[in-house]
C-alpha cells in the first residue's frame, strides 16, 4: 500500500508541480528586459528612457511574483514527496559492514553498466560526457582518434539493415572495456532507433514500431514473436475508435471505415497464424455503435495496450541485438533495494552472536524478489539439500531422479549405484548432466 500511496504522490508531483513553469517565467522577464533594453539603445533619449523603465516595472514585478509562486510549489511539492519516500521506506535498522567493497575492483564494468543505461535512455549527451570524465586520462590519450560521433541533436535512427552490422557491435559480451569505443556512431544510433520509436509510441504513434517489426519480420518469425501481428491489431483497434478517441484527422482512413481498409492490407499475411483473432476483430464491426457492451468488449479494451506492446517492442529490439531487454543497471540496484532491508537485518544477528556466514556464492538467506528478477532456475538436491552450481551441476539418472553430481559420486561403489528413491541400479557413466 505505502508503494501504490508513494506512486500517486509521484504523478501528483509531476503535474502539479514543474520547474518548466519557472523557466518560462525566467524567459519572459528576459524578453522583457531585452524589449526595453533594445527600445532604450535606438530612442538614446532620456525621456523614453525614463518613461520605459516606468513601463518596466510592473511586468517585472508580476514576472518575479509569478516565479515565486511557482518555485514555491515546486518546493512545497518536493517537501511532500519526501515525507511519502519516508513512510514508503521504512528505517532500516543497523548498517553494512563497508570494510570490504567486493565491487572495488570492477569500477570498469560499473563505468560500462552505466554507460549503457544511459544510452538505453537516449540520454547521448550525457553518457558521452560521463565516458569522457570516467575514462583514465593514459587511455583517453591513446584513443582520441577522429571519432564520427553524434550529438543528441543530430541523431538520427538507422536502419537495423545498414552497412554496419550492429550486432556484433553492442553484444553484451562483446562490449569493450574501453569506454571510448561506446561512443561509435553505431551504437548511439541503435540506441537512438530504438529511442524514437519508444518516443512515438508513447505518444501513440504505431508506425515506426510496424516498420522496424517488417523490415525484421525474419528475425522476428525465427524467434516466434507476434510483435508484428500485435501493433498491427493495436494500430486496427485504434483507427476502429475513430476521430473522438485517436485525435487523428477525419478522414476516410480512420474510423470504423479506415480500420476495414488497414485490415484488408495489413491482416492478408497473418492468417495462417492468427486467423481466430483476426475474425474476432472482423466481426466486431457489427457492435461498433455499442462496442463496449459487446462481446468483443475486451479485446477494444486498450487502456494498457500502448505500454504492453512498448516493452514487447523493447524486449525484442534488445534481444535482436544481443542486449538484455531491461537495463543490467536497473535490475542490479532494485534487486538490491529490495534484499538490502534482509541482509541489513541478517548482518546485524550474526554480527551480534559473533558468528560469520562462510559458503561462497550464496546467502543465508532467501532474498524476497519479483518474479521478473528471477532468471535462472535453482535445483536443490534432495539427498545432500545443497543447490547445485557449476562445479556441481545436476545429473539425472535413466530412472528419471534427478541429483547432484556429487551426491551421485558418494552413493555409487565403484562404476556402480543403486538410486536412492527407487530400486534402480546403473553405472555412474549413464547419468547425464542436465541444463534447468
Amino acid at each position: 500500500m505505502a508503494f501504490l500511496q508513494l506512486q500517486k504522490d509521484l504523478e501528483k508531483l509531476t503535474s502539479s508541480a514543474r520547474l518548466s513553469d519557472a523557466v518560462q517565467d525566467v524567459d519572459k522577464i528576459i524578453d522583457l528586459l531585452t524589449t526595453a533594453r533594445e527600445r532604450v539603445a535606438s530612442a538614446n533619449d532620456p525621456h523614453t528612457t525614463s518613461l520605459t523603465l516606468t513601463k518596466l516595472q510592473n511586468p517585472i514585478k508580476e514576472g518575479l511574483d509569478g516565479l515565486n509562486s511557482d518555485l514555491r510549489a515546486v518546493y512545497k511539492a518536493q517537501n511532500e514527496f519526501n515525507k511519502s519516500l519516508k513512510n514508503a521506506f521504512t528505517k532500516v535498522k543497523g548498517t553494512l559492514p563497508t570494510e570490504h567493497d567486493p565491487m572495488e575492483s570492477q569500477s570498469a564494468l560499473i563505468n560500462r553498466a552505466i554507460v549503457m543505461h544511459l544510452l538505453r535512455e537516449g540520454q547521448f549527451g550525457v553518457a558521452s560526457t560521463f565516458i569522457n570524465e570516467a575514462q583514465p586520462p593514459s587511455e583517453t590519450a591513446q584513443t582520441q582518434q577522429p571519432r564520427n560521433q553524434l550529438s543528441p541533436s543530430t541523431l538520427q535512427p538507422i536502419s537495423p539493415h545498414s552497412e554496419t552490422p550492429t550486432d556484433t557491435i553492442i553484444t553484451d559480451a562483446d562490449i569493450p572495456s574501453d569506454l571510448t569505443a561506446l561512443q561509435s556512431q553505431a551504437l548511439q544510433s541503435s540506441f537512438a532507433d530504438m529511442y524514437s520509436t519508444l518516443s512515438a509510441l508513447k505518444a501513440h504513434n504505431l508506425l515506426p514500431a510496424i516498420n522496424w517489426a517488417r523490415e525484421n519480420c525474419i528475425e522476428l518469425e525465427a524467434r516466434g514473436s507476434n510483435l508484428e501481428f500485435e501493433l498491427c491489431k493495436l494500430q486496427y483497434i485504434w483507427l476502429f475508435k475513430g476521430p473522438a478517441v485517436n485525435g487523428l484527422p477525419d478522414t476516410s482512413d480512420n474510423g470504423v471505415r479506415g480500420a476495414i481498409r488497414y485490415a484488408k492490407e495489413n491482416f492478408g499475411r497473418f492468417q495462417q497464424r492468427h486467423l481466430p483473432e483476426i475474425q474476432q476483430l472482423s466481426a466486431a464491426i457489427v457492435y461498433s455503435q455499442n462496442l463496449a457492451d459487446s462481446p468483443y468488449g475486451p479485446i477494444f479494451d486498450i487502456s494498457a495496450a500502448f505500454e504492453e506492446v512498448a516493452s514487447s517492442f523493447t524486449r525484442e529490439f534488445c534481444s535482436l541485438l544481443g542486449l538484455s531487454a531491461e537495463s543490467p543497471l536497473y535490475v542490479a540496484a532494485t534487486a538490491g533495494a529490495l534484499a538490502l532491508p534482509q541482509l541489513v537485518k541478517y548482518t546485524s544477528k550474526t554480527k551480534a552472536k559473533g558468528t560469520e556466514w562462510t559458503t561462497d556464492n550464496e546467502l543465508a538467506f532467501e532474498t524476497p524478489l519479483p518474479r521478473s528478477m528471477m532468471y535462472h532456475s535453482i535445483f536443490v538436491c534432495p539427498v545432500s539439500k545443497g543447490q547445485t552450481t557449476d562445479s556441481n551441476p545436476p545429473v539425472i539418472l535413466p530412472c528419471g531422479h534427478v541429483l547432484a553430481k556429487e551426491s551421485l559420486q558418494r552413493l555409487a561403489k565403484g562404476s556402480r549405484y543403486k538410486c536412492p528413491y527407487c530400486p534402480n541400479e546403473g553405472l555412474v557413466k549413464d547419468a547425464k548432466e542436465i541444463i534447468l
